[in-house]
């Protein structure tokens, strides 16, 4: 009896195991998948209080919109995306889906990533992965050692340009990202504190 194998791709392979792992993000990072538990509640509560906060710069008025859990299309790799915790885009960012929930790298002001258990990837494969795909901000609330990295200006798979906020200090968005905003430390590593 003949025995035929389906292959599938990384990117079918991905989506099954987003099927039977509700809650965790799945994503396709330079060709691997990579699996992220749920977020626990401080980490939830940073991201809703940076929301609040970019509402409150003025953010929607800027023509810009916040969104968690967005896809950006990385096109690092055949099916390379990824699903940062939260994001600044373009209010037209709709026009650039590509597939699935993800949208054209183009679109992204800003990715910012609160580490979990497998921190590593957000420190080592996600930097190099955003900055390949020219995403022009990339902030790391490293819950693991205490600190938040800012990183701008992409040129390959690096960053030019890193600067550390340590906790009591507040995050100076750029510029670039076209809203003036602040984000406590405290609050992307421990969220809102109540």
């Amino acid at each position: 009896m003949a025995v035929i194998l389906n292959e599938m791709t990384i990117g079918e392979a991905a989506d099954r195991l987003s099927e039977a792992l509700p809650g965790h993000r799945v994503e396709v990072l330079k060709g691997s998948i990579v699996v992220t538990p749920p977020p626990d509640g401080p980490h939830q509560e940073a991201l809703d209080e940076i929301a609040y906060l970019f509402r409150q710069a003025g953010g929607r008025d800027a023509g810009l919109k916040s969104l968690q859990g967005i896809g950006v299309w990385l096109g690092t790799g055949p099916d390379d995306y990824a699903e940062p915790d939260w994001a600044v885009v373009d209010a037209d960012y709709k026009d650039a889906l590509v597939t699935k929930n993800c949208y054209a790298q183009n679109v992204f002001r800003l990715v910012l990533e609160v580490t979990s258990s497998n921190w590593g990837n957000d420190l080592v494969t996600k930097a190099e992965t955003y900055a390949e795909a020219g995403i022009p901000v990339y902030v790391i609330a490293d819950r693991k050692h205490g600190e938040v990295l800012v990183l701008t200006d992409p040129v390959g798979d690096s960053y030019r340009t890193r600067s550390r906020y340590e906790r009591g200090q507040n995050v100076i968005v750029p510029q670039s990202v076209g809203v003036s905003l602040e984000l406590p430390v405290d609050v992307l590593l421990d969220g809102d504190g109540d």
